[in-house]
């Protein structure tokens, strides 16, 4: 193990140690606001540990549709007692409540952070059809075909939604807004040309760069990654501080004891150490974060602003 995971398995025992007692009387839930994709594995990654630990079934209960909104909205309205846990990422907590106006939740009062788990950047993926190997060769084909090239999302309101309208915007380029519910149908689409790109986290794209069927052009990210070292960022293709990432962390109810949220944070942390999942979580390009429940919310305050300030700019709307 390296030395970062031996920290962080050492801090998940002095955190557990200090936790009241808490397991489970029945079945937990983990509720995944999207369909398939990056959320889901990674719950599935926890939920199976869990179970296994608690001798209770943890079901993956997916919930998607609204942005993220339906399943959030559904956790924070939930009793507080650990049953029934939000797998959450990005659009539902911190972008949301600025691109819908008014939600039936408040991400801070009504639900109650326990770990930012992972983060990950994304990659600026187009179908071989677009004649182009860099996102310089794409925008500029976006520019001389204005109107006629579409994008894909995983959710409206999600990463991949905003960070494509971002580059509109930097770019000055027209794109139409192609929503999915999930990555998987937004993947299919275009792996069939009946979308001609998407900004996708790497663990939707790398299993299609090999055979060819998808081109990825640039990342999102502040450096290139150590295992795609050929794909360049979009800063290096000149846009300026053009960093957006993605995330995916795990929150419950308001209200929930401390106990429970404590005992959640250790087991969680624990999990992340595990080598094989780390390795999993590294397969599919994701930084392992394991903060704090204090940390994750603060998190969340701060990224909140972010994307309100890129809905504005761009103009973005949830329909």
């Amino acid at each position: 193990m390296t030395r970062a995971a031996l920290a962080l398995l050492a801090f998940a025992f002095v955190q557990f140690a200090n936790a009241q007692a808490w397991k489970p009387t029945g079945p937990v839930r983990f509720v995944v606001p999207i369909q398939g994709g990056t959320v889901d594995i990674l719950a599935r990654l926890a939920g199976q540990r869990l179970q296994d630990l608690w001798g209770q079934p943890v079901v993956i209960e997916a919930k998607p549709g609204a942005g993220g909104n339906i399943g959030t909205e559904f956790v924070a309205k939930s009793p507080p007692d650990g049953h029934t846990i939000l797998v959450a990422f990005t659009a539902p907590i911190t972008v949301n409540p600025t691109l819908f106006g008014k939600l039936p939740y408040d991400p801070l009062k009504d639900l109650a952070p326990i770990t930012l788990a992972v983060t990950t950047p994304q990659f600026l993926t187009v179908h071989p059809s677009i004649p182009a190997e860099s996102a310089s060769d794409f925008i500029a084909y976006a520019k001389k075909n204005p109107g006629k090239l579409s994008y894909a999302s995983v959710s409206v309101g999600s990463a991949s939604h905003l960070t494509m309208e971002m580059l509109k915007s930097a770019a000055g380029i027209d794109l139409t807004h192609v929503p999915y519910k999930g990555s998987a149908p937004a993947v299919t689409d275009l792996l069939g040309g009946q979308v001609h790109a998407a900004m996708l986290v790497p663990g939707n794209v790398l299993p299609h760069l090999k055979s060819g069927k998808l081109k990825v052009l640039a990342s999102t990210g502040r450096k290139r990654f150590a295992a795609t070292p050929e794909i360049p960022t979009l800063i290096e293709a000149g846009f300026a501080d053009f960093e957006a990432v993605a995330w995916i962390g795990f929150m419950a109810p308001g209200g929930t004891p401390r106990a429970i949220i404590d005992t959640y944070h250790a087991e969680l942390l624990r999990i992340l150490a595990i080598p094989e999942v780390r390795q999993r979580l590294l397969d599919i390009q994701f930084e392992i974060v394991a903060s704090t429940p204090e940390q994750f919310g603060d998190y969340i305050r701060w990224e909140t602003p972010r994307w309100a300030k890129v809905i504005k700019d761009t103009g973005a709307k949830a329909n």
